[in-house]
C-alpha cells in the first residue's frame, strides 16, 4: 500500500492541485462529493468534458440543515452535458469526498471542492494508485449511482460509513503504543473518547488540535466542549488551531501510520451517513502528515473547553461566526 499513496495538504497545495489530477483524466472521470463551488475545478472538468472524458458526478442535495449548496453546480454541469445525479437517498447525507481518475488513482479527501477549504482551512486528501483501493471506490460509487446496497471489503485500508468505520477507528486508536496525534473539529462519541482516555492511561501521549466552537452546530456544542473537558481531565494535551479553520480529520499513530477521510467523530457520521476515509501507511505521506501537524501545534495555544452550560464563555477567543463553514 505504501508505495501506491500520496499526500495533499490544503491550503498549501490548493486547488491547482486538483485541477492538475482532474487534467490526467483521458478516459472516465467519478466524483462524489458533498459541495461543489470552486470554478476552478468546474472549468477543468468542462474541459475534460470536452476532450471527451466519460464524466459522472454525484453531488449531495442538502446539508443536514437544510442548506442546498450544489444546485448551482448541478444546474452548470448539466448544462454542459455531464452526467450528474443527486447522491443516494439511502443516507440522510452523503459527506464523501472522493474522485476516481481512469481507473488508476483515487482520491479520497477530507476537503470539499470548493475555494474557501482551498485557501482557508486546514484539510488533507490522500491519493491512492492501488488497485484493491481503487476498485472498492468504484464500487461503492456504483452502489450509490444506482441506489443499491454496498458491502465494502474492509481488508484494503479504506473506512466506509456506515459500515464499520467506528470500530475501525477505535482499532486504529488502539494500536498507538508511544503518540496519538489527533486533529478533528467534532467530537460526538462516547465509543471513541473512551479509546482516547484509555490510550492516556496505558502511557500514550495524547495530544489533540481541535477547532473550538468554530463551524460547531449548537447541539454539537454540548458533547464537543464536555468531551474535551474529560480529556483534559484524562491528562490529555489540548490545544485549538490557529491562523487556519480546522476542517481536517486525522489520527496520527506513532508518526508512523494514520487515518484521514471525511468521517468526523461523530455518531451521525459513523451510523447514518456516507462517509470514505482511508488508512495511510506510505513513509512520505507520514512524514508530511507529521510535518504539518507537529507545525500547527506548535503555532496552537493550550485550549480549555468552557463549560458547554455557560453560552458566556463560548465565544471567547473564537473565530467570527461563518454561516458557510459549518461541520456537518
Amino acid at each position: 500500500m505504501a508505495a501506491s499513496q500520496r499526500l495533499l495538504v490544503m491550503p498549501d497545495d490548493g486547488a491547482e492541485a486538483v485541477v492538475a489530477l482532474i487534467e490526467q483524466a483521458q478516459s472516465q472521470l467519478l466524483m462524489k462529493q458533498f459541495k461543489l463551488q470552486s470554478e476552478a475545478v468546474e472549468q477543468a472538468l468542462f474541459r475534460a468534458q470536452q476532450r471527451g472524458v466519460q464524466i459522472r458526478v454525484m453531488l449531495n442535495p442538502h446539508t443536514s440543515g437544510g442548506d442546498r449548496w450544489n444546485d448551482e453546480a448541478y444546474a452548470l454541469l448539466q448544462g454542459w452535458g455531464v452526467k450528474v445525479a443527486w447522491t443516494s437517498e439511502r443516507f440522510p447525507v452523503t459527506h464523501e469526498k472522493s474522485m476516481v481518475i481512469d481507473g488508476h488513482a483515487a482520491l479520497i479527501a477530507t476537503f470539499n471542492l470548493s475555494d474557501k477549504y482551498f485557501t482557508e482551512t486546514r484539510d488533507y486528501g490522500v491519493i491512492s494508485q492501488d488497485p484493491r483501493v481503487i476498485e472498492q471506490v468504484v464500487a461503492g460509487f456504483e452502489a450509490d449511482w444506482e441506489r443499491r446496497a454496498f458491502d465494502p471489503r474492509l481488508d484494503v485500508g479504506l473506512v466506509w460509513s456506515d459500515v464499520h468505520s467506528r470500530g475501525q477507528m477505535a482499532r486504529v486508536i488502539d494500536s498507538a503504543q508511544e503518540s496519538l496525534g489527533i486533529q478533528h473539529p467534532k467530537f460526538v462519541d462516547a465509543v471513541i473518547l473512551e479509546r482516547l482516555v484509555a490510550a492516556k492511561q496505558r502511557g500514550v501521549k495524547v495530544r489533540v488540535l481541535c477547532g473550538g466552537k468554530h463551524g460547531l452546530s449548537d447541539w454539537d456544542v454540548y458533547d464537543t466542549f464536555s468531551s474535551l473537558r474529560l480529556l483534559e481531565h484524562a491528562g490529555v494535551k489540548i490545544r485549538r488551531q490557529k491562523q487556519l479553520k480546522l476542517h481536517a480529520k486525522l489520527i496520527l499513530v506513532d508518526e508512523q501510520a494514520a487515518m484521514t477521510g471525511s468521517m468526523n467523530i461523530d455518531r451521525s457520521a459513523f451510523d447514518l451517513r456516507r462517509e470514505l476515509g482511508i488508512e495511510v501507511d506510505a513513509p512520505d505521506v507520514i512524514a508530511r502528515l507529521s510535518e504539518t501537524f507537529n507545525a500547527d501545534w506548535e503555532d496552537a495555544k493550550r485550549y480549555s473547553a468552557p463549560d458547554p452550560l455557560d453560552p458566556a464563555y463560548h465565544e471567547e477567543g473564537e473565530l467570527p461566526p461563518d454561516p458557510h463553514f459549518v461541520h456537518d
